[in-house]
């Protein structure tokens, strides 16, 4: 920032340089297309680049169902190496949280099912 606001010859040469590569940058970002909102956009291909390069063989190709099969359990092991696992700690923890939760929550079904239950024999009368 200090360095944009020194007067002399070398500041307007950083200046004149920062334009050209903003000029290109802007150049470089008129070809994409633009994203509106939150949703995700596919870039277009231009007509000269779709037909530019024929597809290969096993794009047009149809592939066997174990073919399909084993694509999709090659699919799966890659997914699952991206996976961030919890540590030994993270993992006790959230089960204790969990467990405490269901635990909590049961009690409470428990709790205004044998309310209802009474209130339900008190407005009705007890058959016994």
């Amino acid at each position: 920032m200090a360095e944009s606001n020194r007067r002399g010859e070398d500041a307007a040469d950083d200046r004149l340089d920062d334009e050209v590569v903003a000029d290109e940058a802007d150049a470089a970002e008129a070809d994409e297309p633009v994203s509106r909102g939150g949703t995700a956009t596919r870039s277009r291909k231009r007509a000269d680049e779709a037909d530019s390069k024929p597809k290969a063989r096993s794009e047009t190709d149809r592939v066997g169902f174990f073919g399909r099969i084993a694509r999709f359990f090659r699919e799966v092991v890659a997914e699952l190496r991206k996976v961030i696992w919890p540590t030994r700690k993270e993992l006790l923890t959230y089960t204790a949280v969990v467990v405490t939760f269901v635990a909590v929550v049961t009690a409470l079904v428990v709790g205004l099912d044998f309310v209802f239950a009474k209130g339900a024999l008190w407005v009705f009368g007890n058959s016994s």
